[in-house]
């Protein structure tokens, strides 16, 4: 405890004299502004996202990741990145790949039976009750490898991916309906859907086709469940993003396109390129899909099987009445359906408008069998005018919507002007326009998907950053920038460069809604959220043998491994399961054995296993990743990996030249070390520490290192009896390392009781 003190002395003299130093080159706010040239709209942009030690933020974002096949999380107004999240592409922090439990997760998003560890993240939803964001589940897509995957925000872990049966790309994903039914992903370029079916690209109009999935979520199980899931076949438009409808919109759901021209490129045959034929036309086609009235007729076997899918054809799509086109300003990448439902936004970005859709419209136009004509397929066409609510000329490039909490307020991207452009839709004129750097592609509004935005700030998720901070060679970070749209005007505060991937979209929530655990129930596999069948009690550790096949059951906590030795032979399938005994939040332990390439994060109470084949002789050390304890360093151990038939030529261990001087130096320091902890707990119990959860937890874990002293002192007293004075001193201090880690926890706990207002009881 000397050292502790030690250590807290000189922080607090070092903390002083860095007070000092900054009252002396800065003694005024009005010195800084002058050293650093801000002037007040810094200051007030730097207040406005200032959230001090110890404070949280408002809002928690969900970024897609692009290449990186992951998910982004920070924190609003703050811009600090949190956490970033495993999904497609294996993330070795959180062993996510590198142990088993995760591995088959991503076994699952193997495509004709191979792995696939990279994935193109675009679009996030938040799963939705009534339209409102819930804070359960998080989906995203693969645009790369059309897939589909499932986190759970109990623990912000990745619990399944799907694989989609019959598209070979995709981009319009993942969007939910409003009450997380189902979880839409639309195809981007056509292909058969048949799987390692060939035709030639002179098939392309007669063999080619797009289309929507709905993906069947069940709640209960926080699961898609593939066999109730469908699919609605579509021409070979190339489809885009999409939305569900919302209130009066409610059951229909609405897919834009481009390359409605079907046009097929060849440079290297002479022909113009794919950008010159897509986008020929003037416009493009709005999908129009009543999908409960689909679900029904696949529900009552009007579907075809294809890829042992049920998929419903175009040709029983239109005599069914459940799809509908309409033309749209083209190449446009956003449709969005308004907070009320009334109206659908869509922008073309090769054209200046955002085009407003009345909802009312277009079904006055279904139900009188007003169609301007049939595409090709069959399909029939809305008139454009016959749907419009109103058209607003916003600038170049108009590209995404999102929605504030102000009535009829919405904001659009503006991809070659570099701008946010802030319009009302009823009235349908511009209200504002703001430059951004550069090149925006999507924009969000906290919870500016659901039925009730929360408006407050705006993030542009710009393409480009050229310019805005320090160079880090020729790949540039991307550029999230957040913008105050709390007042008439907008007014940009905090650039933050994004390092990972190319974000695509992202979504907002309120962290009031989020509740994630602190700690498993001690034995859960969190993949499945079952218990894990290798889960391991203290005093329970074993390594069994069965053949060449080498099992060992273990434990982690503060500050040791156990076993600390694992004994295997050339050529044995080695299977280590790790449980974390630690009920204390944030007490995470890694796991790793030196070049055999295994990995695991192992959060309190959970268990992961790891496995690989000892095909190597050595030794090779094992250890906690993760600095856990004072003693991180010390929790260790050593894989033996031994030649066949190999003996022993010593039986003892090497041993050290303790004295009877040294136990009782030991006994000593655990006698002073009691003192402390006995005046921790005294404060603890004296306040109503049970009001904190966090407390409780840690208090638990406090008692429980302290419990196991009883049988370390039996054994260094034993020791001692025999004038064993190595044993006697060694188990001696392994007395004192549970009451140091008691004295941690209690502590910790002492610190957030006085920080959090605990009351003296009675």
């Amino acid at each position: 405890m000397r050292l502790l003190k030690q250590v807290a002395a000189a922080a607090l003299a070092a903390g002083l004299g860095l007070a000092g130093n900054v009252a002396q080159s800065a003694d005024t706010l009005q010195d800084v502004m002058k050293a650093r040239g801000l002037s007040q709209q810094d200051l007030l942009a730097a207040a406005k996202t200032y959230v001090p030690t110890g404070k949280r933020d408002e809002f928690v974002v969900f970024s897609s990741g692009g290449q990186s096949g992951q998910i982004i999380v920070y924190s609003v107004p703050s811009m600090r990145i949190l956490k970033y999240i495993g999904v497609f592409t294996p993330e070795p922090w959180q062993g996510y790949g590198y142990d088993e439990d995760s591995r088959a997760v991503l076994r699952q998003g193997r495509i004709d039976g191979k792995d696939i560890t990279w994935g193109d993240t675009h679009h996030p939803a938040i799963s939705e009750t009534n339209g409102e964001y819930d804070g359960q589940f998080l989906f995203i897509n693969d645009k790369a490898n059309p897939r589909l995957a499932v986190i759970d925000l109990r623990d912000f872990e990745t619990k399944q991916i799907v694989v989609n049966p019959i598209f070979k790309s995709e981009h319009g994903g993942a969007f939910v309906s409003t009450n997380t039914e189902y979880v839409l992903e639309a195809a981007q370029y056509a292909a058969p859907l048949e799987n390692r079916k060939f035709y030639p690209l002179e098939e392309f109009n007669e063999r080619y086709r797009g289309g929507v999935t709905y993906w069947k979520f069940d709640r209960k199980a926080g699961r898609i469940d593939p066999k109730a899931s469908f699919s609605l076949e579509l021409p070979p438009y190339s489809q885009d993003l999409s939305d569900f409808g919302k209130g009066p919109s409610e059951g229909w759901s609405f897919t834009n396109s481009f390359c409605s021209e079907r046009y097929v490129g060849g440079i290297e045959k002479g022909r113009p390129p794919y950008e010159a034929g897509c986008s020929a036309k003037d416009t493009d086609y709005l999908h129009v899909v009543n999908w409960k009235k689909a679900a029904e007729l696949v529900a009552a076997g009007k579907a075809r099987k294809i890829n042992g899918h049920d998929v419903l054809t175009i040709d029983v799509a239109v005599k069914e009445g459940v799809l509908f086109l309409i033309p749209e300003p083209k190449s446009p990448h956003g449709v969005d359906v308004t907070p009320d439902g009334k109206f659908i936004i869509v922008a073309g970005k090769l054209d200046t408008h955002v085009s407003v859709y009345s909802f009312e419209k277009i079904q006055a136009a279904i139900k009188a069998g007003k169609f301007e004509s049939k595409d090709p397929y069959g399909i029939p066409v809305v008139a454009m005018a016959d749907a419009l609510h109103t058209q607003v000329a916003l600038g170049l490039g108009p590209l995404h919507t999102q929605f504030d909490s102000k009535a009829c307020l919405a904001y659009t991207s503006m991809y070659v002007d570099s701008q946010v452009a802030k319009w009302n839709f009823c009235e349908g004129k511009v209200v504002d326009k703001l430059s951004v750097h550069y090149n925006i592609g999507h924009l969000m509004t906290m919870e500016g998907d659901s039925v009730k935005p929360a408006g407050k700030y705006l993030v542009a998720l710009n393409k480009l950053a050229i310019d805005r901070f320090v160079p880090v060679g020729p790949l540039h970070p991307q550029n999230h920038q957040l913008i105050d749209i709390s007042g008439d005007r907008m007014q940009l505060l905090y650039d933050m460069p994004l390092p990972l991937g190319e974000p695509h979209y992202a979504v907002a929530i309120a962290a009031s809604k989020l509740k994630p655990a602190v700690r498993y129930k001690v034995g859960t596999n969190s993949r499945t959220d079952a218990a894990h069948p290798g889960a391991t009690r203290a005093g329970e550790e074993k390594i069994v043998r069965k053949g060449n096949k080498v099992e060992v059951f273990a434990t982690l906590i503060r500050s040791h491994i156990t076993p600390e030795t694992i004994e295997t032979e050339i050529g044995d399938e080695v299977t280590i399961h790790l449980t974390n005994l630690e009920r204390a939040q944030d007490e995470t332990h890694g796991f790793t054995v030196s070049t055999y390439n295994v990995h695991a994060s192992v959060e309190p109470g959970k268990t992961v296993s790891v496995k690989f084949k000892a095909d190597k002789e050595g030794v090779y050390p094992y250890y906690c990743t993760e600095f856990c304890s004072a003693l991180h360093l010390e929790m260790q151990g050593y894989l033996l990996v031994k030649p066949k038939g190999w003996k022993p030529t010593k039986t003892a261990l090497a041993a050290q030249n303790y004295t009877e001087t040294d136990y009782k130096a030991t006994l000593k320091k655990i006698v002073d070390t009691q003192a402390v902890i006995d005046q921790v707990v005294a404060y603890i119990t004296s306040v109503n520490y049970k009001d904190f959860p966090e407390v409780v937890a840690m208090v638990e874990d406090a008692f429980d290192q302290l419990g196991k002293t009883k049988d370390a002192k039996a054994k260094h007293e034993a020791a001692a009896g025999k004038k064993d004075w190595e044993q006697a001193n060694l188990w001696a201090e392994q007395v004192w390392q549970y009451q140091v880690k008691t004295a941690d926890l209690g502590l910790r706990a002492k610190t957030f009781l006085e920080q959090n207002g605990a009351k003296k009881v009675k």
